[in-house]
Parts: C-alpha cells; structure tokens; sequence
C-alpha cells in the first residue's frame, strides 16, 4: 500500500503555549525529511471566559483578533511552497459543549480557505467549571479526579464527549479527523492507573461511529514525547480496526516547535504496513 507522507497536525508561531519559530522552520524540515503534504492546524480562539484561569486561557488559543492574520499566514505559505509540498489551510477546533455556536461561527466565516479540522476534546467539566485535561497532572487530579471521584470515571466521561465530538463533526463541511483520541492518558504514569478494559470498550465502540460519520484519525504521536505518557494518543490495535472498517488514519507530530516534525513517524508507517500486509 503506497502511504502518502502527510503531517496533518502541527502549530504555528499563533500557539501561546508553543514556539515562536516561523513556520518556515517547520515546513522545511518536513521536506527535509520527505512530507509530501503538511496541514497546518492552528488552535483557533475559544469563547471569552471559557475557562476561569485568566492566565491560562490567555495560553490555549490566540485572541479572536488574531484569527483573520493566521488564516492570511497559512494562505501565505500554502504559496510560498507551491511546487515543493502540499500546504494545507487547517485548524485544530475544539469540542465545546454549550457553545458549538462558536465553532459553527468560526466555520461559517472561513469555509472556503479551511481545508482541514482537526477536532479534539480539550476540556471537560470540573471544579470551578470547564478544565483542560491536558494542563498539568497535578490541575488534573484537583480538577477533574477530585470532581468524578476516580480516575476510571473520568475516562468514561471522556470518551462520552469524544462520541458527542464525533456526532457534531460529521456535519462539518471540511475533511475532518477527530484529535488524539487517547490524550486522556498524557498523565497516565503520574495519575492512578486506568482499567485498560474501559479503554478497550470505549475504542471498539468508536471505530463504527468514526466509519459512519465519515470521519478520521489524527494517529498523533505526541505522546511518545511526554514522559508522563511514553506512547502515541493511538493503540495499535485500534489503528488496524479503523483500517479494517475504512476510517482514514493520518499521523500527525502535534508540532509544537521544528524539531517535533517527524516524531513517531517510522512507527506510524509501520502500523499502516502491518495493517495491509
């Protein structure tokens, strides 16, 4: 099976919690490295007040201002490297309960230049409302353990959120892959233990939902970068079932600063071979 080489989520110097290195940095080391397609999928801004940390929301997205000069940037470089790899206009929505308004507005206003969404679940519901599940695995604990009572229920209550995350996104009028399914485990060697049963039954689950919906994969590879974590946000036997079932499936380095591009990708081509062989 020919695998297209296709980074399909990566950040910009738009990232407050990433690197202000131009995108020049990133997209030439994936030609370096032989990307035949390189998404650029920024966070977009998030509805004021979404969370109640001040300085941490000013972190997870750029302001609404902003998102007019990413789009020109991205447009921008799509241009520049025309000929040399594929550029696609992308951003990295979030499943945002209670406000899908927002997102439907954000959507509404780019489609035309938006070619890709990579959709993730970010936030759930905690002490003092909305928490970011990846932040800290201490905020973790306080937030998110302290307000479900086990680490086993706040799992499910993830996974009840991507499912709703997945309805919602098949809707959308882009080519569209659900984010990091597993990044419920970022913390998983630093917070109680999670039954991997539930992880099992929650995937099997999904795989159908994602093949209906007509949505696929981000298989992101981030995790291999976190020690807390050690592995990709994808188990590979769920990377050969969305195979199995027509789910597309495309690696993505979640790029936060140059040297990130690439990360994981032999083990990602390696699932992709095994599956087809």
């Amino acid at each position: 099976m020919a695998i297209m080489k296709w980074d399909g989520h990566t950040h910009t110097r738009f990232c407050y919690h990433g690197n202000s290195a131009p995108s020049e940095q990133y997209i030439d080391r994936a030609i370096e490295l032989g990307f035949e397609r390189y998404t650029l999928s920024e966070h977009p801004p998030l509805p004021q007040g979404w969370i109640n940390d001040p300085a941490l929301f000013r972190e997870l997205a750029m302001p609404e201002s902003e998102l007019p000069d990413y789009m020109t940037y991205a447009q921008q470089m799509k241009r520049q490297y025309e000929g040399r790899i594929d550029i696609t206009v992308g951003l990295e929505l979030d499943y945002l309960p209670g406000r899908l308004d927002y997102t439907e507005r954000i959507v509404d206003q780019w489609q035309g230049q938006l070619e890709d969404v990579v959709y993730s679940v970010h936030y759930l519901p905690g002490i003092n409302g909305i928490r970011c599940i990846d932040f800290t695995a201490d905020d973790f604990r306080d937030g998110l353990i302290a307000y479900y009572g086990t680490m086993n229920k706040v799992v499910e209550e993830y996974y009840n959120h991507v499912e709703a995350a997945i309805d919602w996104a098949a809707k959308l009028p882009v080519r569209t892959r659900l984010g990091h399914i597993n990044l419920i485990e970022k913390f998983r060697l630093a917070l109680p233990d999670i039954d991997p049963s539930i992880i099992d039954r929650r995937l099997k689950a999904i795989v159908p939902r994602l093949a209906k919906a007509g949505i696929g994969i981000d298989v992101n590879t981030a995790g291999l970068r976190v020690a807390t974590c050690g592995k990709p946000y994808a188990p590979e036997w769920f990377i050969r079932e969305c195979i199995a079932q027509g789910v597309p499936c495309i690696y993505g380095s979640d790029s936060h600063k140059p040297d990130h591009v690439g990360t994981g990708w032999d083990w990602f081509e390696e699932q992709l071979t095994s599956a087809s062989a």
